[in-house]
C-alpha cells in the first residue's frame, strides 16, 4: 500500500476554457492544490484587514456607534475567525502542500485526495460561515436558522483543514526521497510537519467543542450559553498560545531562507530542529482547551504546601507560554552564525521571512505577558495586539514565501526591487495595528472578544484612547494596502514576467533540482540524499557558489 495514488494528475478532456477550470475544480495535483490555498487565504486576509480596520475606527469615538449594534458582535466574530481560519492556516497550509513534495524528493503529496476534499471542505465551510454572519447568524445572531449554519459550517471549515494537514504531515513521514531522513528534512518541511501535528490535536478537539455548541444550541440553549457562549468555548483556538502552531511554518520559512542568503550550510542545524519544534509544544495548550495564565495574586513563597503550589503555576505557564517563545528565539539566535564569514546576497524573500519572524515574536513576547495576572492585561485589548502581531507577521513570512518559491511554481520571478518595499510597508503596517493596543491594554481599554461586544466599543479610560485606535486603524488600513499591491505585482510577475530558471536563488533543498515549473510528477528521475543540502552537494566546490 502507497500514501500516493497511481492515478495521473494529467488532464484528459477536450482543450478550452471549460476544461481548465473542470481541472483545477477536480485536480489532485498538490502544486494546484496549494496554489489556490495561498490566493485564496490572502484574498481573505484582505477583507479581513478591512473588517479589523472598522473595528478600529469604531472605536475612535466611544460616545457613539456607527456600524450599527447588531453588526459588532458578527465584525468582532469575523475578523478574529478569519485571520487565523481564513488567512492564517490556509496560507501556510497552502505552502506547505505546494512545496513541500518538492522540498523532500516526492512524487506527489502522500493523500493527495484527501487534501483536495479538505480542501474544498475549508473553502465551502468558510463561504457559510460568511454566508451567515451576513444574515445575522454567528455569535450573538438573532437569525436561529443561520446561527446553527454557522457552527455546522465552522465544524466543516476545521475538519477541511484538519484533512489538509494528515495530507501534509503524512508526506513528510513517508515520501522522503531515499537518504532522507528526518534530520536531513529541509527546515521549512520540518516546521509543517510539526505544525501539522499540532493542527492534528487541536483542531479535533475545537470539532469536538463545535458539536457540543451544535447540540446545545439545537436543543435547549442552557449549557453552553446559546449563541452568546460560542467564542467562550471555541476561544482557546483563537489566541495565544495555541496561535503559535499556526505561525511556525512561517518562523520555518525564516530558518529555510538564513543558510540561502548566507550562501552556506546551517550551522547547527540540529539545534535549530529543535527550536522549532519547542514552538509546536503550544498544541498541548490547544488540547487542553485553556490559556494556562500564571495566577500569581502576589503571595509570596512559603515552605509547604504554598511553596508547591506556586511552583506547579510557573511551571505549567512556563511549559505552554514560554517554552514555545524559547524554540522561536533560538533560531533566531543561531541565525547569525550561518552569516559569519560568508558573502551573503540579501533578497526580498529574506527580508519578509526575518520580519515576520521578529513581529510573530513580538506576539509571542505579548502572549506571555498576557498570562501574567497580576500584570491586569487579561481581558484588555493586549492580547488583541499579540494575536495581531502573530498573525500578520506569519502572514508577512507568507508573502515573502510566495516570492521565494514562485519562481518554481510558476516559472517566472517577482523582481526585488518592487517586492523589498512591500516588506517594509507590511512591517509598518503590522506594529501599527498592533503595537497601540499593547499601550491601550496596560490603559485598561476592554478587548475580550468572548464577552459581550458592545463593552468593546462603548468604554472610558484615562489617555488618548482615540490615538490609539487611530493608528491601529491606520494600521489596517496599510495591510490592506500591502495585500493588495503584492497581490498585483504577483499577478504581473507570474503571468507576464522574465522567465525564472530552475535555481535562481543558487538554493539548497530538492525542490530546485527540477524544472520550474515542475511536470506533473515533480521529477523526472528520483534522486538520492546524502545530506540536509543537497543541492551544495552537487555543486563543484561543495559549497554554495
Amino acid at each position: 500500500m502507497t500514501t500516493i495514488d497511481t492515478v495521473s494528475n494529467t488532464a484528459t478532456g477536450s482543450s478550452g476554457a471549460a476544461s481548465s477550470i473542470a481541472d483545477w475544480i477536480t485536480t489532485s495535483d498538490h502544486k494546484r492544490i496549494g496554489r489556490a490555498m495561498i490566493v485564496l487565504g490572502l484574498l481573505a486576509l484582505l477583507g479581513i484587514a478591512v473588517v479589523g480596520g472598522l473595528l478600529g475606527f469604531e472605536r475612535i469615538d466611544i460616545n457613539s456607534v456607527s456600524l450599527g449594534s447588531g453588526s459588532i458582535p458578527q465584525l468582532f466574530a469575523i475578523d478574529r475567525i478569519g485571520l487565523a481560519f481564513f488567512a492564517v492556516v490556509p496560507v501556510m497550509l497552502g505552502l506547505g502542500v505546494a512545496v513541500v513534495p518538492l522540498q523532500v524528493g516526492a512524487r506527489s503529496l502522500a493523500f493527495p485526495r484527501l487534501a483536495a476534499a479538505g480542501f474544498w471542505a475549508w473553502f465551502f465551510g468558510m463561504a457559510l460561515i460568511i454566508i451567515s454572519i451576513c444574515a445575522n447568524g454567528g455569535p450573538n445572531g438573532g437569525a436561529t436558522k443561520y446561527v446553527a449554519l454557522f457552527i455546522s459550517s465552522y465544524a466543516v471549515m476545521l475538519g477541511g483543514l484538519t484533512f489538509v494537514a494528515i495530507a501534509l504531515a503524512a508526506t513528510v513521514l513517508t515520501t522522503r526521497a531515499p537518504g532522507m531522513n528526518m534530520r536531513r528534512v529541509p527546515l521549512f518541511a520540518w516546521s509543517v510537519l510539526v505544525s501539522t501535528l499540532g493542527l492534528i490535536l487541536v483542531l479535533p478537539v475545537t470539532i469536538g467543542a463545535v458539536i457540543y455548541l451544535y447540540l446545545s444550541y439545537r436543543y435547549n440553549r442552557e449549557a453552553f450559553g446559546g449563541n452568546t457562549g460560542i467564542l467562550h468555548w471555541v476561544g482557546f483556538s483563537l489566541t495565544q498560545p495555541t496561535t503559535f502552531v499556526y505561525a511556525l511554518p512561517a518562523i520555518g520559512f525564516a530558518a529555510e531562507m538564513v543558510p540561502v542568503t548566507a550562501r552556506g550550510r546551517m550551522p547547527m542545524r540540529g539545534v535549530v530542529l529543535g527550536g522549532l519544534g519547542l514552538v509546536g509544544v503550544a498544541a498541548f495548550a490547544g488540547v487542553t482547551q485553556t490559556e494556562h495564565p500564571l495566577p500569581w495574586s502576589g503571595s509570596k513563597f512559603y515552605l509547604g504546601d504554598l511553596f508547591w503550589q506556586k511552583l506547579g503555576d510557573i511551571l505549567n505557564w512556563g511549559f505552554f507560554n514560554v517554552l514555545p517563545v524559547l524554540g522561536a528565539v533560538v533560531v533566531l539566535l543561531l541565525a547569525p552564525l550561518a552569516f559569519k564569514g560568508s558573502k551573503p546576497k540579501i533578497n526580498a524573500p529574506f527580508v519578509f521571512g526575518i520580519f515576520g519572524l521578529l513581529m510573530v515574536l513580538v506576539g509571542m513576547a505579548g502572549g506571555i505577558l498576557n498570562g501574567i495576572i497580576d500584570l491586569g492585561l487579561r481581558g484588555t485589548v493586549f492580547e488583541e495586539g499579540a494575536y495581531v502581531y502573530v498573525c500578520y507577521g506569519a502572514l508577512l513570512a507568507g508573502m515573502g514565501a510566495v516570492a521565494y518559491w514562485g519562481p518554481k511554481l510558476w516559472g517566472r520571478r517577482m523582481p526585488d526591487k518592487a517586492v523589498g518595499p512591500l516588506a517594509l510597508l507590511g512591517v509598518l503596517a503590522t506594529v501599527l495595528a498592533g503595537f497601540p493596543y499593547y499601550i491601550a491594554g496596560f490603559a485598561n481599554q476592554p478587548g475580550d472578544f468572548t464577552g459581550p461586544a458592545k463593552d468593546l466599543v462603548t468604554f472610558s479610560y484615562s489617555g488618548p484612547h482615540a490615538l490609539w485606535n487611530t493608528l491601529a486603524t491606520i494600521g489596517h488600513g496599510l495591510m490592506v494596502i500591502t495585500v493588495l499591491a503584492f497581490i498585483a505585482l504577483a499577478l504581473k510577475s507570474f503571468t507576464s514576467g522574465a522567465a525564472a530558471g530552475d535555481d535562481p536563488w543558487d538554493a539548497h533543498t530538492l525542490e530546485w533540482a527540477t524544472s520550474s515549473p515542475p511536470p506533473t510528477d515533480n521529477f523526472a528521475a528520483m534522486h538520492t540524499v546524502a545530506s540536509a543540502e543537497p543541492l551544495i552537494d552537487l555543486k563543484p566546490s561543495g559549497e554554495a557558489s
